[in-house]
């Protein structure tokens, strides 16, 4: 396919934003970073905690052992005490009698000594020497007690072991995160990229240039490319047949001036005899009638596509209407040997609706089957009331539509291009006109490739929902 004129310019470039990839990047980053953070900070904590309990376990476990020793005051007199202090360790004994011997005895206070005397354990912390410390109870034989403690500066060292250990698989979590989110981001912007560059370079007026959707990838990014690729498709026809109906319209405008052009230079020049002047007027006033009505058939086009579109709304007898119609038609078909039929119910057809507009469309619908409708042949307006709905059809003896031709029956020059010189044909608008103008009037106007004359039938229907009474 030829280029389009934008084609071959330079890529805008966007300038002072960032990128989705590069945002998605971002975000990833911040996000992965803050989730890192929250978990380095909660685990910092827990393990403060986590090292203490370690550490008061362990406590408990050698008080557990030592309680069961048959002599205590072996542990005090005989070196035990000094092993257990190489630790940080202290230790304490209390007989059944409450009297605490041993380097940890200034930790337990009277509550502390009744709960070991009454046989449970003790988990507390305390103070000794000016320093805090774990303290862990546990009884022994005969009402007495063990008692260790330990400083708590042990257990912020463990938590502090704990936490370089805790370091390294943050980093490794982050930095996998960072990879992770920059190959996300990717994954989902390149597509998203291409999609965006494919809807510049529409815009810009290139045309073929969305390819097919891809195989894989978020199901939003597929649709995007599908939609892109149908649009690109929809654009190029569009435009194609803009090209097509601006070449008939030039077509159309220039047979007449043509014609009116040469008859001026003819009467400029004094070549046109005097008993041939009625003649050319004629001639000239029948090609500024064609032109007149081209022009006013794209005018009427160009109202119905404006948003202030007027419609008089009023009760309407459309079987009046009808027959108000077919009066001048069936002297316009008697004048042309076309034999015309109207088929109506006789009686009051209330609608609510824009009369002028309908009488508009009828008028439009019956040119276009008088025009294409041999001699001898016949062209048919019915009014009938149909389910929900009103119905004015314009039947014709023609040669009637292909089902390709149904298909385009209502764009611009489409018909018109197709059967040039093949049949006669007008300025191409009518039928548009009549479809926009019948969706004006809140109803619907179809085509039908043949009727029970022969030739093309279409239909206008609009909804009982707007009849009077």
């Amino acid at each position: 396919m030829t280029a389009a004129p934008g084609r071959n310019r330079p890529r805008r470039r966007r300038c002072g934003r960032t990128g989705l990839a590069g945002e998605l990047i971002l975000l990833v980053g911040v996000v992965t970073t803050v989730a890192v953070l929250l978990t380095g900070l909660v685990a910092w904590h827990t393990l403060r905690r986590a090292a203490e309990a370690q550490e008061r376990d362990q406590l408990s476990r050698q008080a557990t052992v030592l309680s069961r020793v048959p002599a205590l005051s072996t542990l005090l007199y005989e070196g035990e005490q000094r092993l257990a202090g190489a630790n940080g360790v202290q230790i304490a004994v209390l007989d059944a009698s409450g009297v605490v011997s041993g380097p940890a005895a200034p930790v337990l206070d009277t509550a502390q000594r009744d709960v070991l005397l009454s046989g449970r354990a003790l988990s507390a912390t305390g103070e000794l020497r000016g320093s805090t410390v774990l303290v862990e109870g546990r009884p022994a034989r005969r009402g007495r007690a063990v008692v260790l403690t330990k400083p708590l500066t042990d257990v912020d060292r463990a938590a502090a072991r704990m936490r370089r250990n805790l370091l390294l698989p943050l980093g490794a979590g982050l930095a996998g995160a960072a990879v992770a989110g920059v190959t996300l981001a990717r994954r989902i912007a390149r597509p998203l990229g291409r999609a965006a560059d494919t809807a510049s370079r529409l815009a810009e007026g290139e045309r073929g240039v969305a390819g097919a959707a891809a195989a894989s990838g978020p199901v939003e990014v597929v649709q995007l490319e599908r939609s892109l690729a149908v649009l690109d498709a929809a654009l190029a026809r569009g435009e194609e047949r803009q090209r097509e109906f601006l070449l008939s319209i030039s077509h159309e405008i220039r047979t007449p001036l043509t014609s009116v052009l040469g008859y001026a230079e003819a009467l400029t020049d004094d070549v046109v005899p005097a008993s041939r002047l009625p003649e050319v007027g004629r001639i000239l006033r029948a090609e500024a009638q064609r032109l007149d009505r081209f022009l006013g058939d794209l005018l009427d086009l160009a109202r119905l596509e404006a948003d202030d579109f007027r419609l008089d709304l009023a009760p309407v007898d459309l079987d009046l209407l009808v027959r108000e119609a077919a009066t001048p038609w069936r002297g316009r078909c008697t004048r042309h040997d076309v034999v015309f039929r109207l088929e109506h119910p006789g009686t009051a057809v209330m609608l609510s609706t824009d009369g002028f507009r309908v009488r508009q469309l009828m008028d439009c619908l019956l040119a276009n089957a008088l025009r294409i409708t041999p001699e001898g042949r016949p062209v048919v307006l019915a009014l009938r009331a149909a389910e929900g709905a009103v119905e004015v059809q314009v039947r014709d003896g023609g040669p009637g539509l292909t089902e390709d031709d149904v298909a385009v029956a209502f764009e611009r020059g489409v018909l018109h291009e197709r059967y040039r010189g093949l049949r006669p044909v007008g300025s191409g608008l009518g039928l548009a006109i009549a479809h926009r103008l019948a969706s004006r009037l809140g109803g619907t106007l179809t085509a039908r490739a043949h009727g029970p004359e022969g030739g093309a039938v279409f239909t206008l229907r609009l909804p009982a929902a707007g009849r009077d009474g």
